[in-house]
């Protein structure tokens, strides 16, 4: 089954409701009318009312049925409990004049939505950059217990190829408790999308042939993978090839279970995480799909500015997903 097609088939009939911070934009809303028409998910826009319709209007599209939220004329006594809520969720590190400021950023406002069960979801980032979508995440919905991080993971997909990669958005640096998070949580996003995972811990050296405290943090964060999640089949540290190639993982690994068969790359630092799945997209010719932020007590998800509509639903069939699992 397409990778889609089964995100699909997981949320039809599961009425997820997902906000969409950035209304007013026709790629925002094209998917939105979209998800909706398919009968997926709700889809709650933010934004002006007036300004949504002329969009619609202008690209001939129909928002009759689309519950829209202005956050400048939201009905006081629910303003004033989200104000209320958030205030009592920053724990004194905002007062009530900092929040109800902090509100009239559709970014907060929605992530509110998610934070009092209003919604399951939110996608953004068409139009704002990754950190107005990731801060309020992190100081309102926070991590998941056990989780002292998110990560971004991209889905790579060619034909009937289908592979995770992480972190290659989030963290500029791993530390070994870190790096044997990112592997826990991203074997968890494989198996949102029936990849059964085979996680490998990757460095520039296999099973010790090289030397080095990079070579130490990726063995040591096997080591702290495996106590976190034991069943979890997973190895480090392990080059690229030896992880992909059964001949080269045979031989450079022969007592690993992983080695050779790996679907889930976890890399030992931002900067090679991001550089690997861009050579294996554009040289390698394999779709990314995401980031898909992890870790997230409730699914948050951040598009590209370059987006389109069709990454836009995509995106949000990703995040209606994790809100059923």
């Amino acid at each position: 089954m397409d990778l889609f097609s089964g995100l699909a088939a997981k949320i039809k009939g599961q009425n997820k409701t997902i906000v969409f911070p950035e209304g007013e934009d026709e790629r925002v809303l094209g998917a939105a009318i979209r998800l909706q028409r398919d009968g997926l998910l709700t889809p709650v826009l933010l934004g002006k009312q007036a300004e949504i319709e002329a969009t619609a209007k202008k690209n001939n599209l129909d928002v009759s049925n689309v519950q829209i939220i202005d956050p400048g004329s939201y009905p006081a006594e629910d303003k004033q409990a989200m104000l209320d809520s958030l205030v009592e969720r920053r724990k004194g590190k905002n007062t009530p004049e900092q929040a109800a400021k902090m509100l009239q950023d559709v970014s907060y406002f929605g992530t509110m939505l998610v934070y009092m069960h209003k919604v399951d979801g939110m996608v953004s980032g068409a139009v704002h950059p990754t950190g107005d979508t990731v801060r309020p995440a992190l100081q309102i919905i926070k991590t998941k217990p056990g989780n002292k991080l998110i990560s971004g993971a991209f889905i790579m997909q060619k034909g009937d190829q289908r592979f995770v990669f992480a972190d290659c958005a989030i963290n500029l640096e791993l530390d070994a408790q870190a790096m044997a998070n990112v592997s826990i949580q991203s074997a968890a996003t494989a198996r949102l999308f029936d990849i059964d995972p085979k996680v490998a811990l990757l460095s520039f050296s296999t099973k010790g042939s090289a030397k080095g405290d990079m070579v130490t943090k990726v063995a040591e964060a096997t080591k702290l993978a495996h106590e976190l999640d034991p069943e979890l089949p997973l190895d480090g540290e392990l080059q690229f090839d030896a992880a992909f190639v059964e001949s080269v993982g045979a031989q450079k690994a022969p007592d690993s279970a992983v080695a050779g068969h790996a679907n889930v790359f976890v890399f030992p630092d931002l900067q090679s995480g991001n550089i690997g799945y861009k050579i294996a997209q554009r040289l390698g010719g394999f779709e990314a799909i995401g980031p898909i932020l992890q870790g997230l007590n409730a699914p948050v998800s951040d598009l590209s500015r370059g987006c389109n509509e069709e990454d836009v639903y995509k995106v949000s069939l990703i995040t209606a997903a994790q809100a059923v699992e």
